[in-house]
Order: structure tokens, then C-alpha cells, then sequence
């Protein structure tokens, strides 16, 4: 049948309405780059905020780490181990296969599988005994222990596609065949070191995006990264330095978005064997005893450092003062653990009631590309550390790329790390940062320190058990105040974040400090 003019018209305006009114193309001048497409690869917030734009997970987490329904579109507790998930109807993959309870299934016995894993999903799926798909939109999980958060656990990690997938390595994801999500944008090509494309899932089953193709750079020198913001090179940057907060907020076409973080930055302190790497005597020899695991020892080193003068001196304000893993946003946060107020005299006290009144030797560690400021807050902690009555031997900085590999290796006696929240609660931070390690229980998995605490273990088991919602955070902030009377880690503080935008562009970010291109609006 030919269709007249008219009709023809008229079709082509009814397909044209139904088509998303995309904006301009969108360019983002990104901090740092992700080590892998694969979503379940690592943990790590730069993997993390890669995998958001081309996957999704079964619940949602809002800018403030509130959960909602995402894949999943409901739960039910048939008992205390027994969940049963019925699943979003109506959603395909970027190939256009559908989403089935085949995936669910799939997704999360691979999380804790992936091999070579910096920072594995593991602690994600501890708890998971098995997993069945009932129907097609039904999945039956079975826990080993009551697990009260389930949903927030097995939330986090990336529904991939079975058909796609299976067989295949990580290194597969690195191309569109295999990256195969249902999220709201689709893999075009990676160039690693240089740039990230990407065009907009049509099909996607939630709010299909404002930009369709976008590009990501990834330009790790805070300079450049800024430059390019100031000569319209790109459209929006993260990762603003503090220095440059107000040079961007006085420029003409450009605004800056201001957020606290979740994101704590810590000073480890390796207690993993007899011997701490780069940690000697006075006359430089390598120390017989590893002085990190005596308690009385973190403590002192704690008591040396000013965390405000930090905040103040070298960020600028972009930050505030830690004792604990989670800020008072989160459940668990406990406002009786207080960041240790500089007390020099005290920390020279107990390093002489350890065994150490003339000090010991050390190296410091820190990445430089990592969050701003990283290379020059290491060497701040040098001089308070050395104004503390230790040696520092030297004071290295390195590209995150290396440094992180060799932190999660325990090559470092002293170093600083960073972790981020991404849940409603201290829980699982509390769990991968401080849990004794174990691999095979899925426990622990960022305990870079090898910090170990049988008291502490068994109170955050039994607040992970609680399913009564206050009691469990009682529980939560109870464990955080045992754990931190042993300085089991040194925080310093939690992060605050910046973007630079050009005008007409906002964006939608909180806790979870990613710079998502489906949170990127127009405003004009």
C-alpha cells in the first residue's frame, strides 16, 4: 500500500514525537579512569561510576544513598534467610535481548568469581547461600545467615547479560559486544589513557537521557583538566581543586556544583606481617618489629596530625575533619567518636610507653592523581609526622594506577587510601575496611592493613543480623566506637567535591560524587 503525502507526513511526525528531543553532544574532562568495562571487576569508585552509565543494579541509590526499587521492583522476607525478588517487567538489554531472572541468577554467582579482582564484589554476595530463578521475573534467595541489608548488599553489584557475558574475560568487556547492559547509555569505544564514548539507550526502561552521544576525557592533571573547562574544550569537569573553586566561581560562563562526600581518606598503617614494609630503625635498617601493630603506636600517630590545619591550609575548606568511617548523613555514624585533636606530647608518650621513645624510621605513600590533593597532603603528614617525634625516610607520590595495585598488594607501610559510601549506612564499609580478612567468607576485602579485632568482628555480626531497623544502627554506632578505641586506621577526613560547568548545565550529585552524564541537565 503507498501512502499518500499526507499520510506519510503524519507518520513520519507521529515517529518523530516518540523519539527523545536530544540535546547538544556532551563532553566531560574526567579525574580518573576506570581499569575495566567489566562491572564486576572492582569495586573501586572510578569502576563504580563507569558501570552506572552502561549497567544497572537490582535496587537504586539516590544522591543521598537512599535505596529505591531499580531492576527489581520489589522484595518480600518469606523468613528471616529467605528473600524472594520480583523483578521489572518490559526491560531489554542494549541488544535487545530481554532482562530475565536467568540474569539476576547469573550476576550475582560471577561477582565474587572474577579473576585478579583489585577490589572485589565479594562482601556483596557473603551472605548469598543460593539463588534461584523461580519464573522469569522471580528470584528466590536463600542466605546463610540473616542478613537484614540483603538488599543493599546484593544491590551493588551490576546486572550483567548471561547471553553476552558468559564464557567471556574482563578484558572482553572492553568492547560493545560484550558490555552488554540494560543502563542508559551504550559503549561506543574505549581508547584507555585517552577518551570514553558512548550515545544514549533509546530504549532505556528509566528516564532516557538528556545528551545522546557523549565523550569522556580522561585528563588526570588538575591544570590541564581546568584549562580545558576555560577554554570550552569540554563542558563539564569533576574533580575541581579546592585552589580553583574560586577562580571557576568568579569566571564568566562557568558555575560550580559544591557537595559534601561520603568519601573518607585515611592513613593505613600495615599490620599484615612481623615486618612493615619501608619501616626501620634510626640508622635506616629495616625495623625486626612491625610497630603498626601496637595499638599504642597508631594511636600516637593519630594524635600527631592536624587534621583542620589539612583542610583548612592545603584544601581550601573542601573537607571536614574525620574520627570514623561514615559522616552523621548515615546510619551508624556515632557523634561520641571524635577525629583525635593534635596532642604531640601525648603521642610521644605512648610511642615511649610502646618500646619507641626515640621514634622509628618510615616511609610515607600516597597516590597523586587519585583526589585532590593527595600528593600534597602526604607530604604534610611527613612534617606532622616528623614534628612528632618519627623519621621520615622520604615521601613518595604515585600515579593511582600503579599505587593502588601495589596498596591492595601490601607493598606499603604508611600510605593514604580513600574509601567511599555508597549505601545508607556505615555496614558494609565498617565490614570491607575493618572485618578481618578472609576471602573465602567474602569478608574484609578492603582491609588493606590487615587490621583484626575478634570483639569488633562479633559485634558488627551481630548488628548485621538485626532486623530491627533502630536497633541495628544503635548496634552499627556501638561497633564503631569498640573498633575505633583500637585506631585500627587513622582517619583524616571526609572529602568535599567539585564540579566546574559551563553555563546552561547543571548537575544532579551528592554522597556518591559520581559524574554521570544521565545526571547532567540543561537548565536553559
Amino acid at each position: 500500500m503507498r501512502l499518500t503525502k499526507t499520510a506519510a507526513l503524519a507518520a513520519l511526525l507521529s515517529t518523530t514525537m516518540l523519539m527523545p528531543a536530544w540535546a547538544a553532544d556532551l563532553t566531560i574532562g574526567r579525574a580518573s579512569e576506570q581499569s575495566s568495562i567489566d562491572p564486576q571487576f572492582s569495586r573501586t569508585g572510578n569502576n563504580q561510576m563507569t558501570s552506572t552509565m552502561f549497567f544497572d543494579r537490582l535496587v537504586n541509590f539516590d544522591e543521598n544513598l537512599q535505596v529505591s526499587p531499580g531492576l527489581a521492583e520489589s522484595w518480600t522476607n518469606e523468613d528471616e534467610t529467605t528473600w524472594t525478588l520480583k523483578l521489572r517487567e518490559g526491560v531489554t538489554f542494549h541488544d535487545g535481548s530481554p532482562f530475565t531472572a536467568a540474569d539476576v541468577v547469573y550476576s550475582l554467582e560471577r561477582a565474587d568469581e572474577v579473576p585478579n579482582s583489585p577490589a572485589p564484589y565479594t562482601d556483596m554476595v557473603s551472605s548469598v547461600a543460593s539463588v534461584e530463578a523461580v519464573d522469569d521475573l522471580t528470584v528466590k534467595i536463600t542466605t546463610n545467615v540473616p542478613n537484614p541489608a540483603l538488599m543493599e548488599d546484593i544491590g551493588r553489584v551490576f546486572i550483567i547479560s548471561k547471553a553476552a557475558a558468559e564464557g567471556k574475560t574482563s578484558e572482553d568487556f572492553n568492547a560493545p559486544a560484550t558490555a552488554v547492559g540494560t543502563g542508559p547509555y551504550i559503549l561506543d569505544e574505549w581508547r584507555v589513557g585517552e577518551t570514553l564514548t558512548m550515545h544514549a539507550n533509546e530504549a532505556y526502561w528509566g528516564t532516557v537521557p538528556e545528551f545522546n552521544e557523549v565523550e569522556i576525557r580522561f585528563i588526570s592533571n588538575d591544570a590541564a583538566r581546568v584549562a580545558a573547562l576555560l577554554s570550552g574544550a569540554v563542558d563539564v569537569i569533576d574533580a575541581v581543586p579546592p585552589q580553583d573553586v574560586t577562580r571557576l566561581e568568579g569566571t564568566d560562563g562557568i558555575n560550580v556544583f559544591s557537595t559534601p562526600s561520603g568519601r573518607v581518606i585515611y592513613l593505613g598503617l600495615s599490620m599484615r606481617g612481623d615486618q612493615a614494609p619501608a619501616v626501620t630503625d634510626l640508622a635506616g635498617n629495616p625495623l625486626e618489629e612491625n610497630p603498626f601493630k601496637d595499638a599504642r603506636v597508631r594511636k600516637a600517630i593519630s594524635l600527631m596530625i592536624d587534621r583542620q590545619l589539612i583542610v583548612d591550609r592545603i584544601l581550601g575548606g573542601s573537607g571536614v575533619p574525620a574520627g570514623q568511617l561514615v559522616p552523621d548523613a548515615l546510619g551508624g555514624h556515632n557523634p561520641d567518636v571524635a577525629p583525635d585533636a593534635v596532642d604531640v606530647e601525648q603521642a610521644k608518650a605512648l610511642l615511649a610507653e610502646a618500646g619507641y621513645p626515640d621514634g622509628f624510621g618510615l616511609t610515607l605513600y600516597s597516590s597523586n592523581d587519585r583526589f585532590p590533593g593527595d600528593g600534597d597532603i602526604v607530604q604534610a603528614l611527613g612534617q606532622m609526622l616528623a614534628r612528632g617525634g618519627l623519621k621520615v625516610n622520604g615521601v613518595e607520590a604515585l600515579p593511582y594506577s600503579v599505587y593502588s595495585k601495589a596498596a591492595s598488594a601490601g607493598d606499603y607501610g604508611a600510605f593514604v587510601f580513600s574509601l567511599g559510601s555508597s549505601t545508607p549506612t556505615s555496614a558494609p564499609n565498617l565490614q570491607a575496611l575493618l572485618g578481618t580478612y578472609d576471602k573465602e567468607a567474602g569478608k574484609g576485602a578492603f582491609n588493606r592493613v590487615r587490621f583484626s579485632s575478634e570483639a569488633f568482628d562479633a559485634a558488627l555480626a551481630d548488628a548485621l543480623q538485626e532486623f530491627d531497623e533502630e536497633a541495628r544502627l544503635t548496634k552499627l554506632r556501638d561497633a564503631t566506637a569498640l573498633v575505633f578505641e583500637e585506631t585500627p586506621i587513622v582517619p583524616l577526613y571526609w572529602q568535599k567535591v567539585h564540579w566546574g560547568l559551563k553555563d546552561g548545565l547543571t548537575i544532579d550529585a551528592g554522597l556518591s560524587e559520581q559524574t554521570l552524564p544521565q545526571k547532567i541537565t540543561s537548565t536553559e
